[in-house]
């Protein structure tokens, strides 16, 4: 390893580790902690339960308050079914543009943000940059919080967050909130000829989607307030993904699992959202138990997002704006650990390069020009705080 690897150098190598969800990224860390170590620089670990993957966190200069988080996660989404023309995990640069899995969405902020250390020892910043890399944000943004509430605890507090989802380096000051339930509906087999006597796990769980189709319908239909009608669509959605069940056509279906979300816009509580689930839950598993009382339903709730709200003069938003230029008001529909930092405390804004068109797509992208741009903005960033 070299002190001398560019942003490009590092995108190379980030994307060369498969980090999808579903594996470690702990190769990843372990050479991201060596690239740290050789300018002295110490990182902190914080694992999942199991061992099998960790956040990582480290304060680049000196330890006062004042600083700038960057944060991105370590994780991408899979590849098998996709038609990729290029090798996924190797970077390959064709018509103006880097293909690879993960350099859209986000290994490409997370090698600028490495690009940025040596940088910052060199110019001697004043007030410290601050990395926060994540695992499992694409399975529903699962690692950060532990590691968000660690920093919080044990480094000096940050003035700004920036996480750097792709949003071709506009300033994003809002996003929906999110929750999901992996949902599990036991019903009690028959024959289906004599189907009364049973309980048909998929037949009861379609009362549960039709709910979520009755909420769409009641949210869509009411008008929105400002801050909802900033964004598309201007209310909260419950939507059911996934769902699987049933032994044959002629058996009663004895089990049904989906997975059911709500996407919710700042302002609405997706507490209540999930009290108004639950007793409609309890209304279905009662019916259910009425003809067999061995029938359950059973809830796990998988993730929780909590919105980014816009800020009234919020520290990181005036950041980015005053390096961007950027104006306008921008607002996205999907959730980021941005909601999450928001949460702790921190002023927290989304800008990254790239266009989320791209994430998550066979033959994923980012253009040199966003990249670049990303270039800029980061060196802007490392001479702000320098003052």
């Amino acid at each position: 390893m070299t002190s001398s690897l560019s942003a490009r150098d590092l995108l190379d190598k980030l994307v060369s580790f498969p980090t999808v969800s579903s594996e470690s990224n702990l190769p990843l860390l372990d050479w991201v902690e060596d690239y740290l170590d050789q300018f002295g620089v110490k990182s902190t670990r914080v694992y999942n339960q199991d061992r099998t993957k960790a956040n990582l966190y480290a304060n680049i200069g000196p330890e006062v308050s004042g600083g700038i988080v960057l944060s991105g996660h370590t994780d991408v989404v899979p590849v098998e079914g996709q038609a990729w023309e290029t090798d996924p995990f190797v970077v390959s640069e064709q018509d103006g543009k880097l293909f690879g899995r993960g350099t859209c969405d986000m290994k490409g902020f997370d090698a600028l943000a490495l690009a940025a250390v040596p940088m910052a020892l060199e110019r001697g910043i004043k007030r410290p940059l601050q990395l926060a890399l994540s695992y499992d944000e694409e399975v529903g943004c699962i690692g950060a919080p532990s590691m968000i509430a660690e920093m919080r605890q044990t480094l000096p507090p940050a003035s700004a967050v920036i996480v750097g989802e792709p949003s071709m380096m506009k300033a994003v000051s809002g996003h929906k909130g999110g929750t999901g339930f992996k949902t599990h509906l036991r019903g009690f087999e028959v024959h289906s000829s004599i189907m009364h006597t049973g309980v048909n796990a998929i037949m009861y769980a379609s009362k549960l989607i039709e709910w979520a189709n009755q909420v769409n319908a009641e949210n869509q239909a009411k008008t929105p307030n400002t801050l909802a009608a900033q964004f598309e669509p201007p209310f909260t959605t419950v939507h059911v993904g996934t769902i699987k069940g049933g032994t044959a056509h002629n058996i009663t279906a004895l089990d049904c699992w989906m997975g059911l979300d709500f996407r919710c816009v700042p302002g609405e509580s997706l507490d209540d959202y999930k009290a108004r689930y639950l007793t409609k839950v309890a209304e279905v598993e009662a019916e259910m138990q009425a003809t067999h009382p061995s029938c359950f339903i059973e809830l796990d709730q998988y993730f929780n997002v909590p919105p980014l709200q816009p800020e009234q003069n919020g520290a990181a938003e005036r950041l980015v704006r005053q390096i961007t230029g950027d104006n306008g008001t921008h607002v996205v529909s999907y959730g980021t650990e941005a909601g999450q930092f928001q949460a702790e405390a921190y002023s927290a804004i989304i800008c990254g390069p790239g266009d989320i068109a791209q994430a998550h797509q066979p033959n994923e992208f980012i253009t040199i020009d966003q990249f670049q741009k990303g270039e800029v903005f980061i060196e802007q960033l490392v001479d702000h705080l320098t003052q």
